[in-house]
């Protein structure tokens, strides 16, 4: 739940109340699907019940409580309506997950003096949500509504109580009349433009301590917990729980040796993991940390200096022309501010920023983007024009802000929904239950060997240890952070090392353009290129249209001059001045030399809107001018159709189809005076009415060298390449073309959909495109021609805009995953619709990767499974991945790399776990006959063996190469499963039959049975036993160490090999000449070489038996099972959609249709 992910969560009078929330689209949020809140109150009956539980089961339950603090609030409280609640269970559940997760909060109380606010009327959010909470919501409920409290012993006093909790840093305060609790940002929603602009004079001090007890400190608090109180909190983890509980068995058992190492070493990983943990704290805190003085205005003119933390929604700042840090979200309704967001968006390049219009629109940050300031990012200039003073409404504050929202989301991650992390947990209790049968038959076995009761609970109790490795998750977390170390020796830094693995499973792929494409005589498409043709709006013949013909490029340098040096031109105050350069010669072909000319209005570019404007002066003419740039076809729409000459269209579509990028020009002369005061008063809408179509300014794109080739790699391994931009849809059409997303011999179908209208219904029309290889795509013909793909009849690539996308989404839901299975291209996307898209491919069960530059794609890249931002930034907390190169190499890169990172996952897993069934075997057969490994020989087990290999067989890198494979996700399958087994039956013949031959030689004397281990040792079975395991570690780690296809061969990984040679070699000597070691080991000298190198044979057959079991189950095993069973239809909706499209394909492959 980090900003806006839960405007409200109320209740029926039942106990508690159910919120669904929809897919959120603001790029701050989680992937909270649903939220349900439940209230309870004390009860002393219970409280005594539960005191007495404790008491009885010795304190237990406590600890039990701390990982379940819910089931310690059900114990003790009693449920009830949430106005009476003292505290709150939050169950939420993800968008891709079935199970709740369930956390506990206090309800707090706060005095607060007379005053209220006002809420807007209910509305619908701009992020699509549903703010309405579950329960009796009167009509107009919010008209009059103050989020108070009022207690009956309040009301004497005429003291309101404000009842509120906090949840992730966001607080939700109690509405009365609602029966609710609503996020305090919700307070402001449905704000208009005209309310920021009414609030420029401040608020009073008795309105403003209202809103500062109500919305709380303009803070983003990062905890950093003291060492000792980290110190209980690792100390009580499940993890470390099991360790203390080991180490006191193995002290009880007299493994003194043993419990002494495991101890120093999960006291130096505790150690260590507290440094880290209080560093990454402290690091993060010094990042977001902001106190700053900040200049409010107060009613009256006044001034006022505050802290920031001090500020609330409804102040008015007044920024200084230095600029400095934004301490809150604020709504800019005076001035002009040049800021640098990279902090946010990963984007270095600075943003103009201009004052916020008056009018009836509700306010949106998102919306009013280009309006508004956000918290943290740096602004580099304040300027003010119309006034003395640059001032910002506070619309948002605390974690409410987009800065917030951030931080949110790195405190707590969006939990990741993967097979394999569930499986493995089902699989550690699947060895606990092992465990319990195995604590059973050596409770019988011992018991037969008259074993003293207290030995047998010892004993019985350290067959837990075994079955069950603790190490597993250090194990299993050394596999990523290898991954990431590599990734970031190239450039590719991972802020989420969890989400690494999730690159292995990706199927789908969206790219932006600009990652694609990059723009050859690209200019910043500011004043100068409008201004040389700019200057013929004077001529009345240019008002007419005339046929588009092509002409040469203008000359477009210019110089621009901001502050005094711009005002002192043109002897007035203007926002800017652009003018030639001193020294450049006078142009051959110009009447007369060309002339300054003032910027007295900018109108910013807006994705929504898809243009920008700017109102500009001629020195000495008589009134201003006005020239829009934006999309063709949208620039078009606001020009007059006179000045429109008949062959636009088709100019337009043989520039886009040709893959050039296209931007149409626009103006005309505006009837005001020439002056900034004027200017400012101008609206949007006044100045992009009646335009005159000037021309249209075409630039060349053409694809990245590394491009095409990283596209069809991705296809040819059956991973799904699917183009979001803004462009227009011709040229996204083009550029997939030419990169090989859709293949020349490939059917592609341009979809349109048209909106009810006049009492028709909506429609969707199908457009078929002829295929041709793209002319500024490719280099040449050659290039063109070997990226071809080889097509597939069975299936069309569709392409669409963005309004196509909307109508579908809202007129035809049944056939939007159609649409979506097969749409390649989705052009002219507003940010919003981009995550729309994603979240919609998730919900088809699609594992989603998003490539983008960081700017307009952070909402796609929060919500795809996978995001790589491609940024300059080392880090960017926009996305789990960030690349520093601007190249998509490094998508297959991170899909080699998550790939590699699972399927070295899976192998460490299944290492784990036969060591864990290796050693309990040997257990069981030394238990079988009253004895037991030595405490020295665990040690180098665990640690000496173990351990090394599980370290260092992550090493391995991923293979050079995409393959079509895919690294299963599933742990509990029959080749995991059957792998598993048939090593474990392997194992155990082997030692089993070491046993046998040791009992049968001649020379063999058995063992002391009325002694208990290790009293009785050494021993021969013990011995033989200790040495054929002991190989068995090591033959086991290279057997599951396959390399190809997706990891490396296992040569490469020279570490890990020594390791093994290096190891097998000291066993080898350990076997046929002990020496030394025999006694520190507590080895029985045997004396016959003979029976030595049988041992030694044995190992080599227990070598080529576990290597030909992995390869047999490798190559056969999938093919038995396709034979043995019948193909099941797969359970992901999308490969349901393909299945329904192979046999029924959609749309008809006919000719343009309805």
């Amino acid at each position: 739940m980090s900003a806006d992910s839960s405007p409200l969560a109320g209740n029926t009078p039942a106990s508690y109340g159910t919120l669904t929330i929809e897919t959120s689209l603001d790029p701050l949020s989680s992937s909270v699907s649903s939220v349900r809140l439940s209230g309870y109150c004390g009860s002393p009956w219970r409280v005594i019940g539960y005191h007495v539980v404790v008491w009885v089961m010795a304190g237990i339950p406590l600890l039990l409580f701390r990982w379940k603090p819910a089931w310690g609030v059900w114990l003790r409280l009693q449920p009830c309506n949430l106005a009476r609640a003292e505290t709150l269970v939050i169950e939420i559940r993800d968008k891709e997950d079935s199970s709740w997760q369930h956390y506990t909060v206090q309800v707090q109380t706060e005095a607060i003096s007379e005053g209220s606010l006002e809420l807007p009327p209910q509305a619908q959010a701009e992020d699509g949500r549903s703010q309405a909470a579950v329960g009796a919501v009167p009509e107009g409920a919010w008209k009059d509504t103050s989020p108070l409290h009022r207690r009956e012993e309040a009301v004497s006093g005429q003291q309101q109580v404000l009842r509120y909790y906090l949840f992730q840093g966001q607080r939700y305060v109690w509405i009365e009349t609602q029966q609710a609790f609503c996020q305090v940002s919700l307070l402001d929603h449905g704000r208009t433009c005209d309310d920021i602009h009414h609030s420029r004079s401040g608020l009073g001090l008795q309105d403003q301590t209202v809103r500062r007890t109500i919305y709380g400190p303009n803070v983003i608090s990062v905890p950093v917990k003291s060492y000792p109180q980290l110190l209980l909190d690792e100390a009580l983890n499940p993890y470390y729980g099991f360790q203390a509980f080991s180490i006191g068995l193995w002290l009880a058992d007299h493994y003194y040796w043993y419990a002494l190492c495991i101890f120093l070493i999960s006291s130096v990983s505790i150690c260590l993991s507290l440094y880290k943990t209080r560093k990454q704290s402290q690091t993060l805190r010094d990042m977001v940390k902001l106190s700053v003085q900040v200049c409010v205005c107060r009613p009256g003119g006044e001034k006022e200096w505050v802290d920031s933390s001090e500020l609330v929604p409804g102040d008015c700042l007044m920024l200084p022309q230095e600029g400095g840090l934004m301490p809150c979200d604020a709504a800019l309704v005076a001035g002009e501010c040049m800021v640098n967001e990279s902090s946010l968006t990963g984007e270095s390049i600075p943003v103009l920023k201009t004052a916020l219009l008056e009018g009836p629109v509700p306010y949106c940050p998102e919306t009013h983007r280009r309006h508004t300031l956000f918290c943290g990012t740096l602004i580099l200039q304040a300027r003010a024009f119309v006034g003395p003073h640059v001032l910002a409404v506070v619309t948002r504050t605390g974690f409410c802000t987009a800065k917030g929202g951030l931080v949110s989301s790195i405190l707590h991650p969006r939990p990741i929904n993967f097979k394999f992390y569930k499986h493995s947990m089902k699989f550690v209790a699947a060895l606990s239950v092992l465990a319990l049968l195995g604590t059973i038959y050596s409770i019988f076995i011992l018991h037969r060997n008259r074993v003293p009761v207290n030995e047998i609970v010892i004993r019985a109790l350290d067959l837990v240890t075994v079955v069950v490795p603790p190490a597993l998750p250090a194990a299993m977390t050394v596999c990523t952070l290898y991954a990431q170390s590599r990734l970031r020796s190239q450039g590719v830094f991972c802020i989420h090392p969890l989400r690494i693995n999730l690159g292995g499973k990706l199927r789908l792929v969206c790219f932006d353009k600009s990652p694609i494409k990059e723009v050859m005589h690209k200019s910043n498409l500011n004043l100068s290129c409008c201004l040389s043709m700019g200057r013929r709006l004077a001529a009345p013949a240019q008002a007419s249209a005339q046929p588009l013909r092509c002409q040469p490029s203008l000359p477009a340098s210019q110089v621009l001059e901001e502050g005094p040096a711009a005002d002192s031109a043109f002897g007035t105050q203007v926002l800017a001045v652009m003018r030639p350069p001193v020294q450049e010669p006078q142009l051959q072909g110009m009447e007369e030399p060309p002339l300054p000319v003032s910027i007295l209005g900018r109108f910013p570019f807006s994705s929504a809107l898809q243009r920008m404007n700017v109102v500009v002066a001629w020195l000495g003419a008589a009134q201003p001018e006005t020239y829009v740039k934006g999309s063709p076809e949208l620039v078009a729409s606001l020009c007059n159709p006179e000045t429109v000459p008949p062959n636009f269209a088709q100019m337009l579509q043989n520039y886009t189809a040709a893959g050039y990028r296209v931007v149409a020009l626009a103006g005309k002369p505006l009837p005001i005076a020439p002056s900034l005061e004027a200017a400012q008063q101008l609206t949007r809408d006044a100045v992009e009415r009646e335009l005159s179509l000037l021309g249209l300014l075409v630039m060349r794109n053409v694809l990245k060298p590394q491009t095409a080739p990283v596209i069809q790699a991705l296809r040819k391994t059956c991973l799904r390449t699917v183009m979001v931009t803004g462009d227009n849809l011709q040229t996204a059409v083009t550029v997939a073309q030419s990169c090989g997303m859709v293949g020349t011999q490939e059917r592609l179908v341009i979809v349109h959909a048209t909106p009810p209208e006049r009492g028709q219904p909506a429609s969707l029309e199908f457009l078929p495109v002829e295929s041709s290889v793209a002319v500024n795509g490719a280099k040449d013909s050659d290039q063109a021609a070997s990226y071809i793909m080889e097509p597939d009849p069975r299936f069309s690539h569709l392409a669409l805009s963005g309004f196509t996308f909307g109508v579908l989404m809202k007129h035809f839901p049944r056939l939007l995953p159609k649409v979506l299975v097969q749409g390649t291209v989705f052009a002219r996307m507003a940010p919003e619709q981009k995550t729309q898209l994603v979240c919609e491919l998730q919900k088809l069960q699609y594992c989603v990767g998003m490539c983008g530059d960081g700017a307009n794609d952070c909402g796609a890249l929060k919500a795809a499974d996978v995001g790589i931002s491609l940024s300059q930034a080392e880090a960017s907390v926009v996305s789990p991945f960030t690349s520093s190169v601007a190249s998509i190499e490094c998508v297959p890169m991170v899909i080699r790399e998550g790939r590699c990172s699972l399927d070295t996952s899976f192998s460490v897993f299944k290492y784990m776990a036969l060591y864990s069934l290796t050693q309990f075997m040997s257990v069981l057969i030394l238990y079988t006959i009253n004895t037991n490994l030595g405490d020295m020989q665990f040690l180098v087990i665990d640690l000496v063996i173990t351990t090394t290999v599980a370290v260092l067989m992550s090493r391995t890198g991923p293979a050079l190469a995409l393959g079509r494979a895919r690294p299963p996700g599933a742990l509990l399958s029959v080749p995991v499963l059957g792998s598993l087994l048939l090593q474990v039956v392997l194992v155990a013949g082997v030692q089993l039959g070491g046993y046998f031959l040791t009992v049968a030689q001649p020379w063999f004397v058995p063992l002391n049975r009325t002694l208990p281990a290790p009293d009785n040792l050494p021993n021969y079975e013990n011995t033989v036993v200790f040495s054929v395991s002991s190989f068995q570690y090591l033959i086991l780690a290279a057997a599951v160490s396959k390399g190809a296809p997706f990891r490396r061969p296992l040569y490469t990984n020279v570490p890990f090999l020594v390791a093994l040679l290096l190891l097998g070699s000291i066993l080898v000597g350990l076997l046929l000449a002990p020496g030394l070691l025999r006694g520190p080991l507590t080895l029985r000298n045997i004396t016959d070489t003979c029976f030595k190198l049988l041992l030694l044979g044995l190992v080599a057959f227990n070598f080529v038996g576990a290597f030909m079991l992995e390869s047999v189950l490798d190559q056969c095993l999938p093919a038995c099972l396709r034979w043995l069973r019948p193909k099941r239809a797969s359970k992901k909706r999308f490969k349901q959609l393909e299945q329904e499209l192979a046999e029924q394909p959609w749309p008809p492959p006919t000719g343009p249709g309805r």
